[in-house]
């Protein structure tokens, strides 16, 4: 118990406290240099004070010839108007004057005590007080003063130094000796416990992701066929679809260092950083030959040379992926070293970068399909406690378009819904709740969030949007309707859109008209249109575009595209069309928009007593289903 007594009152220095020291320090001289100090005078003025019987004591420094006054309390008001802001400090000494060597203040002050005593007997005398100055302390404090800045210093810069060399891995203890040193870390096959079992779905993607461990692990199965191992493999995918998922499984799997790094930790604002932890981390992986270094998020480093911010073609970061260029496939041999690299933007890198010989495979990883979406679920509802209703594939089923990042996301969400509604195992509810919540936003249950008025209009616009979906054949099905506020929005549709991979004319043209619904069913159930449609017009407006800019669905504008798929088109401020085909584009835009909304307003109208029905059941229930709406419609139309 002693001991730990002692423990507590332990101090430990910390370079944190010449920092504070050092502010308190300026604070105070900062406070004595602005408060009212003794004021300078002219000895022949004070020698008028003494006449006058206003002074108390004088204190005179013989080393540095100075004296400083004291003036009765009684007499401060007569000296006022001699102060900066007319207040006499109410701590003596009040003023202070210099003097030359040869003063005597001793014979001068007997001299005017006498005169004192002849003009003023009722005045009491001055005294005089001899003192020495101190000039150790005053040198001292001036020392105090420089270690203070000195310490400050030193220890700024151990903090910076410490930032820039990376602290301690692989490059090297942090300083600024190990700034050039590599900051990637070498992974230990015990601590990586990600396997290729933790990755469902990516069924192409993983393949060849395995292939790469097997080629490690057996190269004279490749090699005595005269085959040689990739130098390296890009993953290219949108975010959340398991790219460093499959790195991790990759360093869990196989047999052989494996060197992870970010690309941003390349990019420096001091000259040759870049380059020179390049040139270490693959000095590194050489002696562990044969290895795999994983660059995630490569696209920080390898955009393309002359398209940095600014357009400058002498930027540190081309210097960066010059010395990448060359490590990965240059002069010198490099053999044995396998670069496994992410990134979500493959359209702005390098195209020296993305060449074979240094990148000789692009496994793409894409959004999961149906099967892969269910193997997902599968994976992430592993410890959950699960209601025995729970369908797998139907989960699957409704959440088309969601990542492997998201599913994970849903299963989390589902469970953190269950436990806040005190239950026992997770229901079907709770997953869709879940999803709801991902994508709409979280439920407003205020009452005062919408009026009557804002409600109705609100009813009507989804049901706008669920009857225009559900009469068009090629429109995605709807699923739910709700009138509950979440998010930014105060109401919402779910469609299930099924998962093509190409878009026809047709699908579009009905989906604008889907979007249009809610407009539409504003007019007429209104007179006039609201704001409500913002978000349903800026994603119709795209697709229009699209249309006609990108797929050459427009007859005016002809079969052009201006879809510019390597991204540097962007830094060309020139167009690549004239101003009268940009003007031909926009005209045919709007008509392409207003033939839409002439569409939506009348399949509205030819079907009023339905689509009212529908709006008054919302109105009523709040949130109605598919099968309320077929009750209504019948069936959902279907394509030829």
């Amino acid at each position: 118990m002693a001991d730990k007594q002692n423990k507590r009152f332990v101090i430990r220095f910390n370079f944190s406290w010449l920092y504070l020291i050092l502010v308190l320090s300026m604070g105070y001289m900062l406070f004595r240099s602005s408060g009212n100090g003794p004021e300078k005078i002219e000895w022949s003025q004070v020698k008028q004070m003494v006449r006058s019987g206003d002074v108390k004591e004088i204190v005179f420094i013989r080393d540095s010839y100075k004296g400083n006054v004291s003036v009765r309390p009684e007499a401060l008001g007569k000296y006022a108007d001699m102060f900066p802001n007319s207040q006499v400090p109410p701590k003596s000494p009040h003023f202070t004057f210099i003097v030359s060597d040869k003063f005597d203040p001793e014979l001068e002050m007997e001299n005017l005590n006498s005169e004192l005593a002849l003009t003023n007997p009722q005045a009491s005398p001055v005294k005089l007080v001899m003192k020495s100055e101190n000039k150790m302390w005053h040198n001292m404090f001036d020392w105090i003063w420089v270690v203070l800045l000195i310490l400050m210093w030193v220890w700024m810069f151990r903090g910076m130094s410490g930032a820039m060399g990376g602290g301690k891995g692989q490059g090297g203890p942090g300083g600024i000796f190990n700034v050039g040193k590599a900051t990637g870390k070498l992974a230990d096959k015990n601590s990586v416990k990600v396997t290729f079992k933790d990755v469902a779905g990516l069924y192409g993607a993983k393949e060849e992701v395995m292939e790469i461990v097997d080629f490690l692990k057996n190269p004279q199965k490749y090699t005595a066929l005269g085959g040689k191992i990739p130098k390296g493999a890009l993953l290219v995918g949108p975010p959340g679809t398991g790219k460093t998922l499959l790195a991790k499984a990759v360093a869990g799997e196989a047999d052989v260092p494996f060197f992870s790094i970010s690309g941003s930790d390349f990019v420096e604002m001091f000259v040759g950083v870049g380059a020179s932890r390049v040139r270490d981390l693959f000095a590194q992986a050489k002696e562990k030959a044969p290895c795999i270094v994983f660059i995630d998020e490569i696209d920080a480093v390898g955009r393309a040379r002359g398209k940095n911010v600014g357009w400058s073609s002498n930027d540190e970061r081309e210097n960066t992926l010059n010395q990448l260029l060359t490590e990965m496939d240059g002069f010198g041999t490099n053999s044995g070293v396998i670069v496994l690299a992410a990134t979500n933007r493959a359209d702005i890198l390098d195209s020296a970068l993305m060449r074979a010989g240094r990148f000789d495979r692009q496994i793409h990883v894409e959004l999961p399909e149906l099967k892969e979406r269910e193997e997902i679920f599968k994976v992430h509802l592993r410890g959950l406690k699960l209601d025995s209703d729970f369908n797998v594939e139907f989960m699957a089923k409704h959440t088309p378009g969601f990542s492997g990042a998201d599913i994970a996301n849903v299963c989390n969400e589902a469970a953190l819904t269950a436990a806040r509604r005190n239950r026992t195992a997770i229901t079907q509810q709770d997953f869709l709740d879940a999803v709801d919540r991902i994508v709409g936003g979280l439920e407003r249950k205020s009452s005062t969030i919408m009026t009557p008025a804002e409600k109705r209009t609100t009813a009507y616009h989804e049901a706008g949007h669920a009857v225009v979906g559900w009469l068009l054949p090629y429109a995605d099905p709807v699923f739910k309707v709700s009138l509950i506020p979440r998010g930014q929005a105060l109401g919402l549709t779910w469609s299930l859109p099924s998962e093509r991979k190409i878009l026809s004319k047709s699908w579009m043209m009905d989906e604008m008209c889907t979007l249009m619904g809610g407009r539409a069913a504003e007019e007429l159930i209104n007179g006039e249109p609201a704001s409500g449609a913002l978000n349903d017009l800026e994603r119709l407006t795209k697709i229009a575009y699209s249309m006609v800019q990108y797929y050459g669905m427009s007859e005016k504008v002809g079969e052009i595209s201006f879809y510019d798929s390597t991204g540097a088109r962007g830094y060309d401020l020139s167009k690549p069309y004239s101003e009268k085909t940009a003007e031909l584009m926009d005209q045919e835009v709007k008509d392409l928009v207003a033939e839409v909304h002439r569409r939506t307003l009348a399949l509205l109208s030819d079907n009023r007593d339905a689509f009212e029905k529908v709006a008054a059941m919302l109105l009523e229930k709040e949130v109605i289903f598919a099968d309320d709406i077929e009750a209504i419609l019948g069936p959902k139309a279907k394509a030829d």
